[in-house]
């Protein structure tokens, strides 16, 4: 009996590293997944994956140390580089908060990958690198050729966009420069069951607009996705001889008043966000390359509905005892654009 396919998932911790060490496991990967400290209560839950005590590894591992990476992707034939942070705060410091880990981190995966001779690297982006672009056709759909506009993103001190701008063509040209094959994927707003004990930003996003709150809301168009949409994308990817460039993985999009009214049919006992004004609407993303590819995303409402009996079932939707909750920082910047 052949061993399994060895792959490394950097991050492995996180939201949709989760989702996707437990999809890799479920397909009799191997997996190795790298972490800021394994022994953290945090990640308990990875060594409860099923098939976990057997073919789940965990490497105590940072992207800014290339010696710790090249013992966690030592014997894989892929790589899921998803380690990257996603601030819920004001940054204050860009280089050290976003730039440094995003950029420099995905430059050390790549580089480590070529010296290990791991044959494919799927790059985890986000549609904060293709939707901000003002100078962009109004009614044309935005496809993996429109980028967001760096210049424009530093001016709205969107630091967030920035580092994942410079880090997805920083790794599109590292790869045509060395000969690695590396594919980047672009998911938006990424909502679903949390397997992690932390909340992560976008599900503070979904908390928010149904607790409400004093922050004010754009009545833009937000896109999103399931989380577990999102790891059969990158396994779907990884899998494709054929796959190539990037992916937008953003199949549902709402506006935030449609959002509420269709959150207030299915929950109906909660206060929501109701100070929304109107704003000048954009051109929505398509994620029709990779449908292309086979893609079947779920809808919208079930993403929603199991999101939401999650968060209670955490205890999350109870009211934070004399404090307001609020929308994450990097969600109050997003509505200017």
């Amino acid at each position: 009996m052949a061993p399994p396919r060895r792959v490394c998932v950097t991050g492995g911790g996180g939201f949709i590293a989760s989702w996707l060490v437990k999809l890799l496991l479920s397909r009799g990967y191997a997996v190795h997944a790298t972490l800021r400290d394994p022994c953290d209560p945090k990640n308990v839950h990875l060594k409860q994956l099923d098939r976990a005590s057997d073919n789940l590894h965990l490497f105590k591992a940072d992207v800014l140390d290339c010696e710790t990476l090249t013992r966690a992707f030592e014997g894989c034939e892929g790589v899921f580089h998803l380690a990257t942070p996603v601030p819920e705060d004001k940054i204050i410091d860009p280089e050290a908060e976003v730039m440094a880990p995003a950029v420099k981190g995905t430059s050390n995966v790549l580089k480590v990958c070529l010296a290990m001779k791991v044959q494919k690297v799927i790059v985890l982006s986000s549609t904060a690198a293709v939707d901000f672009n003002p100078n962009w056709p109004q009614g044309r759909l935005k496809d993996e050729s429109c980028w967001s506009d760096k210049e424009f993103c530093k001016e709205n001190e969107d630091w967030y966009s920035v580092a994942k701008i410079v880090a997805e063509q920083a790794s599109r040209e590292y790869a045509e420069k060395n000969g690695l094959t590396v594919v980047t994927l672009c998911p938006p707003l990424v909502f679903g069951p949390l397997l992690q004990p932390m909340v992560n930003t976008s599900s503070k996003f979904l908390i928010y607009v149904i607790k409400g709150g004093p922050d004010v809301m754009n009545n833009k168009l937000w896109h999103m996705v399931d989380v577990r949409d999102v790891a059969d994308a990158l396994l779907l990817v990884y899998e494709k001889a054929q796959s190539s460039g990037r992916y937008i993985c953003a199949p549902n999009n709402i506006f935030t008043k449609d959002l509420v009214d269709l959150l207030k049919k299915m929950y109906p006992k909660y206060s929501y966000v109701n100070n929304i004004i109107d704003v000048e609407h954009k051109a929505p993303i398509t994620s029709q390359k990779l449908r292309d590819l086979g893609w079947e995303p779920r809808k919208l409402k079930e993403t929603l509905w199991d999101s939401v009996q999650c968060y209670e079932k955490a205890g999350l939707m109870q009211d934070s005892a004399g404090r307001p909750f609020r929308l994450p920082h990097l969600f109050r910047l997003a509505g200017d654009q």
